[in-house]
């Protein structure tokens, strides 16, 4: 046990709607091994503060510039609309203040400056929303307007979720960032301080540690090392997290530690827990774990522990103690469904398996840790956690955080959901392989599945089989569709500017993805351009991939964006504002009769994708491959079996009447004596509360030695069917 006290930060700014589970995830392991420990999140009580009146009178009272633009000064003309509004909508938008709702969507309570010019459009996008969520749209866009304010007025670097990120964004140099350090603090950077400040005095913490996941809260990493230095100097200063790990593998610049003493990589409990016992004294600088810090003025990497990382299934659970989870924004900004969700209401953070169980895409860094050590935990240990987290912070909403999440493991954590009763809604990413067949969807869905997303990434076959996916795009339309059906949202990557991809295979990939919206197998997505990095199969050997390297050079902070030439590929900048503004159209069901030109101002090639090549794709779905280890599991309430006799053409049938009770409808079924009574046993051993592991085979034998007849007789039978198209699943 250590007696060291530890303040784990998340800087300015990452999420309104939730915390970044990074130093939750952290503090659930010190807490578990004894370790005293506080978090906060600076982001969101900056925030608040910010948007609050009394923060929003100090902004105003810092009068414009002269050459501010027309929206700007209309915001300043309507400062008083603005204080007298504030809090009431932050309350709102905290679900403190539901009956604003009306007044919001009225349209004459808010202040409307430029972000309400594409109101129209957006009612149009939204189609008619409830009154919660127009008034929900309308409070984000009174926020954005705000901070459109902020940027032009105070700070430059604002954003809400995206604080400085272009200082972090591919900085090969440490220039620009020491630049900004270097210069005043700005108005939210003083802000920022009088919190941090009280912070620490209420604290007393030994050791700091900044968890930078993003690019847009590097900036404010920096600056509470900064502010720590100067007015803490006793008080050490650690950095880890997402951006640490991909970006500052190489690092050099030894001005970085005139802000902070360490740079911690991969994953954070060993070499944090190494840390304190260096700082106690109890081990040598040598013996610290992927750490790097400054030894005799050189930046020093240093991996010198014996010991090895912390099992994923011993990390404990992430703790979400100290955060203000009633104070968190659920905001309402765009119309694609996928992207609500990660901006609106307050999801439980958990991880199914450390890593990917896939790990070959070429365009991934499945050569760091955190993607190559594939590590799952069981079920068991999984709901475990989740009946943690419901009882700490009384959400029942999770988001599975994992690179892919396995199907297996899915199957098995579905099963345990669903044996405990637990009442939850879920949603993560996946792989779309053939292993998620209808069965397994519904299951997934019974179990409080509500949606998912998956890497279509580029929708052609030669370069999905160069990305090494492992799928086909036939197989993806047929997956979404097997989880469409059951009732699971569908959220697709896309991608264009893939190394080789030609005109003819972005306009080929825009129209599978038309075809896919057009069917209804997928509901939403998003397409970002490829970009290369240094820790990729792609990045490592950009050769192999048919491009050349062209940048940057690399000058000892951030080495993973990569600049690269590609002679064989299109000009991939050209379709970026094409394939967003069809897709913006596919996900309302619109426009699905254009020609794929109209979407483009320069001439691009006719398609040379079949019109019927999803449908067809659809048609050939295999629906559920069975095996002899696939599980036989009935979701429904036990059946009421009674007999009775029917007579037909003088002869009389012995009969049994199974009655199910369904949770919207009940379920008779007529049956012969013989198949009813097997399908009544069927039900209560395959049941999810049977506590047994009802097999495929065994499901065989037991049809077999009762009927005496093989099991595809059974697979005929209407009764079979009609239970599977209730709740009798083989997964």
């Amino acid at each position: 046990m250590s007696n060291s006290q530890v303040l784990l930060i998340t800087p300015p700014f990452t999420q309104l709607n939730t915390p970044y589970p990074g130093t939750c995830y952290l503090q659930g392991y010190l807490k578990k091994i004894g370790v005293k420990s506080t978090q906060m999140d600076l982001g969101i009580e900056v925030i608040l503060r910010l948007f609050s009146k009394e923060g929003l009178s100090q902004v105003f009272d810092q009068k414009p510039l002269e050459s501010v633009t027309e929206n700007a000064h209309r915001i300043y003309q309507l400062k008083n609309s603005y204080l007298a509004t504030i809090d009431s909508v932050i309350r709102f938008l905290q679900n403190k203040n539901s009956t604003l709702a009306y007044s919001i969507a009225e349209r004459e309570f808010l202040p409307e400056a430029s972000r309400f010019d594409q109101i129209e459009d957006l009612d149009w996008a939204f189609g008619n929303l409830g009154v919660q969520d127009k008034a929900r749209h309308l409070a984000t866009l009174y926020l954005e307007d705000l901070a459109d304010y902020l940027k032009e007025t105070i700070d430059p670097h604002f954003g809400f979720s995206r604080y400085a990120e272009r200082l972090g964004m591919s900085a090969s140099s440490f220039d620009e960032m020491e630049k900004a350090l270097q210069s005043e603090p700005t108005f939210i950077d003083r802000m920022a301080f009088d919190i941090l400040s009280q912070r620490l005095q209420d604290v007393q913490p030994e050791l700091v540690c900044l968890s930078v996941p993003f690019p847009g809260n590097l900036y404010g990493a920096f600056r509470c090392g900064q502010y720590i230095k100067e007015q803490c100097p006793g008080i050490k200063v650690a950095m880890g997290g997402g951006y640490p790990n991909t970006e500052l593998r190489s690092l050099s610049d030894p001005r970085v530690f005139n802000y902070i003493d360490f740079v911690t990589l991969d994953d954070g409990e060993r070499p944090v827990q190494n840390l304190l016992s260096y700082l106690e004294g109890k081990r040598e600088l040598t013996e610290l774990k992927r750490t790097f810090c400054l030894s005799d003025g050189m930046v020093q990497y240093i991996d010198g522990a014996k010991e090895g990382d912390v099992p994923f299934s011993q990390t404990g659970t992430p703790d979400y103690a100290d955060l203000p989870l009633d104070r968190y924004l659920s905001v309402l900004e765009v119309a694609n469904p996928m992207h609500r969700l990660w901006s609106d209401g307050r999801w439980n953070k958990l991880t199914m398996a450390h890593g990917c169980y896939w790990k070959k895409c070429s365009f991934c860094d499945i050569s760091l840790d955190y993607i190559r050590n594939y590590e799952p935990v069981s079920a068991a240990i999984l709901c475990d956690r989740m009946e943690e987290q419901m009882a700490q912070t009384g959400e029942t909403g999770f988001h599975f955080v994992d690179e892919a999440a396995p199907p297996a493991l899915m199957r098995e954590l579905a099963l345990e959901i669903l044996r405990r009763e637990l009442v939850v809604s879920w949603w993560t990413n996946i792989r779309f392989e053939e292993r998620f067949s209808p069965d397994l969807c519904r299951l997934l869905k019974a179990s409080g599945c509500i949606a998912v997303s998956g890497g279509l990434e580029v929708a052609s076959d030669r370069l999905l089989a160069k990305m090494q996916k492992g799928v086909t795009v036939s197989q993806v339309a047929q997956v979404s569709q097997n989880f469409t059906e059951s009732g699971i949202m569908v959220h697709a990557y896309l991608m264009y500017g893939f190394p080789t991809q030609t005109d003819q295979e972005t306009i080929d990939s825009l129209e599978m993805v038309r075809q896919l919206f057009m069917h209804g197998v997928i509901q939403s997505g998003f397409w970002h351009q490829f970009a290369m990095t240094a820790h990729a199969p792609a990045g490592l050997d950009p050769t192999a991939f048919g491009v050349e390297r062209v940048g940057p050079d690399f000058q000892g902070f951030a080495d993973n964006d990569l600049i690269h030439k590609d002679p064989n590929g299109a000009i991939h900048a050209n379709y970026s504002e094409g394939l967003k503004t069809s897709l913006f159209n596919y996900m309302h069901g619109l426009c699905f009769e254009y020609d794929l030109q109209e979407w483009f101002d320069f001439r691009v090639p006719p398609t040379s994708i079949p019109a019927r090549f999803i449908e067809t794709a659809l048609e050939e779905n295999p629906g559920t491959h069975v095996n002899s280890n696939s599980r036989v599991i009935w979701l429904g309430a036990d059946p009421e079996m009674s007999s009775f006799q029917k007579k037909k053409k003088g002869k009389v049938q012995s009969m049994v009447r199974l009655t199910v009770t369904l949770k919207t409808n009940l379920l008779e079924l007529s049956l012969q004596e013989e198949e009813g009574r097997f399908l009544y046993e069927i039900m209560k051993v395959a049941s999810i509360y049977s506590g047994s592991k009802f097999t495929f085979a065994s499901l065989s034998k037991m049809y077999e030695d009762t009927c005496g007849k093989p099991i595809e007789y059974l697979l005929e039978t209407e009764g079979w069917n009609e239970l599977k198209s209730t709740g009798l699943l083989v997964v």
